[in-house]
């Protein structure tokens, strides 16, 4: 029942060439900063990443992208990273554009075990280029099907050694739903308690969808665009 790895670098080492990864976050909210960089360091090749972006050049996923590390990224916002722009351009990066909330409804389905749903989002745009559509009750819709990968990276506040995860406020993103979408879950987390320690109404996660779990590092938590209020009596 105990989940635990010693560390990032262990978490990933079974991680092939050509494997599908799923990565929790949003921008750089949430994201699982010590399994990307062990990732990194590790050199995997040829990586289809599923993710909401790829993080901004430098940070999260980016790191990934400059290292030549990603072959296909489906996602759903990519308008922060510049080196995903140029791979783009060099024809040197596949890219699933999708739209976000298809993109979340995606992954919860591969969760779920729904091989396919219908969804009005993206229906007369090049979205819905060579996907079936149909009319229900007057309108159009697509059909978008589930997404599943080899390995899921997501990050949470709180874990137990038996794998159970609780998110804190706006991390609680793209995380949970890609821990029941991967064969495996890996969890890195701030603070690893002893079973027991959680509330067990508070578990947003359940520990029977995680495989490994460690106690993550020196997070950075990196701010993607830094907004200030300016301070009373401050000229504008």
């Amino acid at each position: 029942m105990d989940k635990t790895v010693s560390s990032a670098d262990d978490a990933v080492a079974d991680i092939p060439d050509g494997a599908t990864l799923m990565a929790g976050g949003f921008g750089l909210c949430g994201i699982p900063e010590n399994l990307i960089a062990a990732l990194h360091r590790r050199g995997t090749r040829d990586l289809r990443i599923i993710s909401n972006n790829c993080g901004i050049d430098g940070k999260g996923l980016g790191l990934l992208l400059e290292n030549g590390q990603v072959r296909k990224i489906t996602a759903s916002y990519v308008g922060e990273n510049k080196t995903f722009e140029r791979l783009y351009l060099d024809g040197k990066l596949e890219v699933e554009l999708c739209p976000q909330g298809s993109l979340a409804e995606r992954i919860r389905a591969g969760g779920a075990g729904i091989p396919a749903f219908f969804t009005p989002a993206g229906f007369g745009t090049m979205v819905a280029d060579g996907k079936e559509s149909r009319t229900f009750d007057g309108k159009s819709y697509i059909l978008e099907t589930a997404l599943h990968a080899d390995f899921a990276f997501v990050k949470a506040w709180k874990g137990d050694r038996f794998g159970n995860l609780v998110y804190r406020k706006t991390a609680r993103n793209f995380n949970p739903m890609m821990a029941a979408a991967a064969r495996i879950t890996v969890a890195e987390v701030e603070h690893l308690v002893e079973p027991g320690a959680l509330d067990p109404d508070l578990v947003h996660t359940p520990g029977i969808y995680v495989k490994r779990i460690f106690e993550g590092l020196r997070y950075e938590k990196p701010i993607e665009q830094r907004t200030t209020r300016k301070r009373r009596g401050e000229a504008s």
